[in-house]
């Protein structure tokens, strides 16, 4: 039996895909404005609400297309309390925005789900700081404490799991993985990396992983990288060992860019879709292991297209 309440398809060897880059693509290709990099805020009214299931659309129909199965992460990156506190939430409206957020979800899988056509829903956590670079520390109980809040926002909701995404460091990791355990969510954890392929801490991608498992005894359902290009992490993965099979899933940016270069660039660098989707056809093949295969900063329904194209080649 499984140790989650809630399948996990994604789990199997069947590929599922994920959206791309949405605060860039709402940013840069619909000219909206987040403060702050917040998606969330679109969620205070009907118009920004179809916004958002808008975006979804296109990836839900690439990965239909490709036979893939599909995870619709929510719009809530920056939900958590401090950011919430820096656009006048307060801790209550936070909650609520994270449930909405998940029942805009619900909504898109009743209306696009088929027994052919499996569609996970996932509550997406950030970091309390920024996504590029560590910042001030926490430590595992501060983190636990920080993040337990979003996380009880998704147990009340319909979410099946709740993934974190751009991790910079493991406490941070660890303390997301012991509020899931709490509030009995299945948690993906999905760390960042620098050119050099190693976490912005100066840990090495694999040491991360084993990290955390060692710490939560291996709760989190699978880990992921996100938020860097293919090339910066390529390297980080030939380190051989049992952690290299709890990595399934691969959100790249579309920029061969670094996290410095990125933050002080005023344009959007989209990269080469073809590119990208070839270089996730030589990972899959590298590692079949790789089921969940989407888009981060720069990548948007073409990129993705490309991607679910090059992998079913590589299948």
């Amino acid at each position: 039996m499984s140790k989650y309440r809630h399948h996990l398809p994604q789990l199997g060897r069947r590929p599922f895909l994920t959206d791309g880059g949405l605060e860039t693509t709402l940013i840069f290709h619909r000219g909206i404005d987040l403060p702050h990099f917040a998606a969330f805020v679109l969620l205070r009214d009907e118009a920004g609400r179809r916004e958002l299931a808008d975006y979804y659309r296109p990836y839900l129909a690439a990965a239909r297309a490709a036979r893939a199965g599909f995870i619709l992460d929510s719009a809530t990156w920056r939900a958590s309390a401090d950011w919430g506190a820096r656009l006048g939430y307060s801790k209550l409206e936070i909650a609520r925005a994270n449930q909405d957020a998940i029942d805009l979800l619900i909504d898109l899988r009743a209306e696009h789900e088929t027994a052919d056509f499996p569609i996970v829903v996932s509550g997406a956590i950030g970091p309390r700081g920024d996504g590029y670079e560590p910042g001030e520390l926490m430590d595992v109980g501060e983190a636990e404490a920080y993040h337990a809040h979003q996380i009880e926002a998704f147990a009340g909701s319909h979410a099946d799991m709740v993934g974190a995404f751009t991790m910079t460091n493991v406490a941070e990791a660890v303390g997301i993985a012991r509020a899931a355990q709490r509030f009995a969510l299945p948690v993906m954890i999905s760390f960042t990396v620098e050119t050099d392929g190693a976490l912005p801490t100066g840990m090495p991608l694999h040491r991360a992983i084993e990290a955390v498992d060692e710490a939560t005894d291996a709760s989190p359902a699978y880990y992921m990288i996100n938020c860097a290009h293919p090339t910066h992490f390529t390297s980080a993965l030939d380190v051989a060992g049992p952690w290299i099979e709890r990595l399934k899933g691969i959100r790249a940016n579309a920029s061969r860019r670094s996290h410095a270069e990125l933050n002080e660039a005023p344009d959007l660098d989209a990269g080469d879709p073809d590119e990208l989707g070839l270089e996730y056809r030589t990972l899959r093949r590298r590692f079949p292991n790789l089921t969940v295969l989407g888009g981060c900063c720069g990548t948007d329904h073409r990129h993705v297209s490309c991607i679910s194209r090059a992998v079913a080649m590589a299948a």
